[in-house]
């Protein structure tokens, strides 16, 4: 027999482990992870630019600390939706179109399964914090506390941000995807804050805000129903979709911000094409659309936001690089 063949066990064990880590991956929304990670790149990659220190050990921890902050927010959020009946709402009200897992309402995980998985990520989260709060300073218990924070009452009772109508809820995802983790990982690396890190949380941050805000408008009236009041609840389509273009302007312009006060290089104005084809979505809405409309502008907010992100990195990148000739 070839020494070399693999055992039927060995199969099956590896067949075992893919299956739990498709269903890990779409329990957690493991797909838009990099809205959390691009955040703590640009603020690592800022304390190269401005200060000289970069600390790799340091900047794999905050990556890890900050994935799975976020993987435990998608999950204590679906965990609470689906308490507050916020999730079964958008499964039985017609046109809706649910962004939860489904891993609860389908049964496809027990509640304790779903529960166990999610505090394990929170405990990885933790871990990493008060590593980092050991090597960095004390400070890094602040921002992992707020992150944890909005991450947990975002829709847990008795505060509930994404259920008030009032912003708070926008303010909430500006804070925890953007300020915090951009100012977060910038302290990590340099022990100081800096204005410059707040600046440059602003250009991802509102685009992460965005995507939340559009996320809303597919299952906007099953959220009507189960007492949501988010804002595209509480101001309709029309006026929603105005905000909506509000945030995107802001986003952008805020590039301009930054570069001002040198938190990003010139050439950090080529992220702004990669905001036209978003842009061009908007134009195929009408003031009330089915929620299957949403869907696009949804996958475009998401593109836009990685896409500028990205060329946000690399356009810090090369500044470090020029810096260091």
């Amino acid at each position: 027999m070839d020494g070399t063949a693999v055992s039927p066990w060995h199969i099956i064990e590896r067949n075992v482990f893919i299956i739990m880590w498709n269903q890990f991956r779409k329990a957690s929304r493991f797909q838009v992870i990099p809205v959390m990670l691009i955040p703590v790149a640009l603020g690592s990659i800022g304390a190269y630019v401005w200060t000289n220190q970069f600390h790799p050990l340091l900047f794999l921890l905050a990556l890890i600390g900050a994935a799975a902050a976020h993987l435990f927010s998608n999950m204590i959020n679906d965990l609470w939706d689906f308490k507050n009946g916020t999730d079964l709402e958008a499964h039985q009200t017609e046109g809706a179109i649910s962004t939860n897992s489904g891993f609860l309402t389908k049964g496809t995980w027990s509640y304790r399964k779903f529960s166990l998985v999610t505090w394990l990520l929170f405990a990885i989260a933790a871990a990493c914090g008060l590593s980092l709060s050991f090597l960095s300073g004390w400070v890094v218990l602040i921002f992992g506390f707020l992150g944890a924070f909005i991450a947990y009452f975002y829709v847990a009772p008795p505060i509930r941000f994404g259920y008030r109508g009032k912003g708070y809820s926008e303010i909430a995802i500006l804070l925890a995807f953007g300020v915090l983790p951009v100012a977060g990982a910038y302290y990590v690396q340099a022990s100081n804050l800096d204005y410059r890190a707040l600046l440059l949380s602003l250009p991802i941050g509102l685009l992460t805000t965005l995507i939340l805000f559009n996320h809303h408008f597919l299952h906007w009236e099953a959220d009507r129903q189960a007492g949501k009041r988010t804002l595209v609840v509480v101001w309709g389509e029309k006026r929603a979709l105005v905000f909506s273009r509000v945030l995107l302007l802001l986003a952008y312009l805020s590039l301009f911000l930054c570069i001002g006060f040198g938190a990003l290089p010139f050439y950090a104005l080529l992220a702004l094409p990669t905001a036209i084809p978003l842009y061009m979505v908007y134009g195929r809405l009408g003031a009330h659309n089915k929620s299957v409309a949403y869907l696009p502008l949804m996958g475009a907010s998401l593109q836009a936001t990685m896409r500028c992100g990205g060329v946000l990195i690399v356009a810090l990148a090369l500044q470090a690089a020029i810096n260091h000739w």
